[in-house]
């Protein structure tokens, strides 16, 4: 099979889709959840896209999602808001928190979503791009299974914990999206079923040891980004996800590969800052259209192309796209698997 393949973006959102339902998915929720995933993939971020769905999968039929699970509220403030995912969907429980934020800002002028007891959400920057659409600025983050060391340590302590930050312009959202490794777990899984190698400086192995072996990485530990500063930011966010949600803070999130029978248990917040509390939503709109023109007007250093800005690569691949998306032989691979074991009828295009 080829490395690379190039199919319909409707047909592979309907299949994800159709698998989920099959799974025990709302038609609903198997949407959403396929949406997120393919335009992951659409933006060139296939770390977060169609390769974790046999894993979904599993983790559906295993009993440790809980596919119609919404979110209970727990607690209700105004502006402050507790949600317990009831281990559904990510991608489900944050649309919901994320709408809430919204409205809550507009009425409050700030709100803060806190979720715990939830499933993997996918990428961060799609909450925040959402709460930035929406006028506001848009703050999302999660905390994952202890992945990263202390400075000076070689003992796992804290996740590879993602933070989007998002905020609106006269055109697209700049959208800042991060994990705060040196490099995503799901970067290194898509080396290991490519058989490539990582970039110096992702990771030690289990001994502390540096390595660029994908298998020996995911074994190991992942170093943070930036060092002290990247550790200190991770340790922040589990914090406040957790710390501020009653949920799980540090080990005691599962591994996402791991026992697919064990729930995730992870946690989320999401921030809205009305802007228009501060200035009018046009204003402030400009003022960020006019600085982000003039940073990628600036000076190119040698050998360099282009100056992009947060969030630029995703709006472009999406605004490339012809309704197609390339996505990994070895993906394709792992959901005709899915399918036979879920008895789901797999497409032409994809069959092969």
């Amino acid at each position: 099979m080829p490395n690379h393949v190039t199919i319909s973006t409707c047909l592979l959102t309907e299949f994800a889709a159709a698998l989920l339902v099959t799974a025990g998915a709302p038609a609903a929720h198997g949407r959403a959840v396929a949406e997120a995933l393919v335009d992951a993939d659409v933006e060139g971020l296939p770390s977060h896209g169609l390769m974790l769905l046999p894993m979904y999968l599993d983790r559906i039929v295993s009993g440790s999602v809980a596919p119609a699970a919404q979110g209970r509220i727990v607690s209700d403030t105004g502006s402050q808001l507790v949600i317990d995912g009831e281990n559904g969907f990510g991608q489900v429980i944050g649309n919901r928190a994320t709408e809430m934020a919204i409205e809550r800002a507009g009425q409050y002028g700030l709100a803060a979503v806190a979720v715990r007891d939830t499933f993997h959400f996918g990428a961060a920057g799609r909450f925040a791009k959402a709460m930035a659409l929406g006028g506001c600025v848009g703050i999302a983050m999660a905390n994952t299974r202890p992945l990263l060391p202390a400075p000076g340590g070689i003992d796992r302590v804290v996740g590879n914990n993602p933070i989007a930050i998002a905020v609106p312009t006269k055109k697209h959202p700049i959208v800042l999206d991060l994990a705060l490794s040196a490099g995503a777990m799901g970067k290194i899984r898509l080396a290991e079923s490519k058989g490539e190698t990582i970039p110096e400086g992702w990771a030690l192995n289990a001994a502390g040891s540096p390595t660029i072996d994908p298998a020996e990485a995911i074994k190991g530990i992942l170093l943070p980004a930036a060092g002290p500063k990247g550790f200190g930011l991770a340790l922040l966010i589990d914090l406040l996800v957790g710390g501020l949600s009653s949920g799980a803070i540090g080990e005691a999130v599962q591994p996402l590969y791991g026992d697919p029978s064990k729930p995730y248990g992870c946690a989320n917040l999401f921030l809205a800052i009305n802007i228009v509390g501060f200035r009018p939503l046009p204003e402030f709109a400009e003022a960020a259209s006019s600085f982000a023109d003039k940073i990628r007007a600036s000076r190119l250093a040698p050998g360099a192309t282009e100056i992009r800005l947060p969030g630029d690569r995703a709006e472009r691949k999406r605004s490339d796209s012809d309704g197609s998306v390339t996505v990994a032989g070895a993906t394709l691979a792992a959901l005709r698997t899915s399918a036979a074991r879920l008895n789901v009828a797999v497409p032409g295009e994809i069959s092969t």
